[in-house]
């Protein structure tokens, strides 16, 4: 079972509000819309795309880190690990 079981409907909730963003951006771009009206709404889809990432990297936290450090401190090196490269590609991107 994965961290974000719980809320998966929440998750998949607003990953389908931000594809209607994305396809509302294109619509944008093919009637020729003000440069930076379709840049507002790329930087919102971006911040939105951050939150689903930073609520993705919680529930993996409190979950998979959390019982990995129960199961071996070998185990929870490795998520922690594992948590610490998806940070610094979030941070990357």
């Amino acid at each position: 079972m994965v961290g974000y079981t719980g809320t998966k409907d929440d998750y998949l909730k607003r990953l389908r509000r931000i594809e209607g963003q994305v396809r509302g951006i294109q619509r944008m771009v093919e009637d020729d819309t003000y440069c930076i009206d379709v840049l507002t709404q790329v930087s919102a889809i971006t911040k939105a795309l951050q939150a689903v990432s930073l609520g993705l990297l919680e529930d993996h936290i409190g979950h998979c880190v959390v019982d990995a450090a129960r199961e071996s401190d070998e185990a929870a090196q490795a998520k922690v690990r594992e948590a610490s490269d998806a940070i610094a590609r979030l941070v990357k991107s």
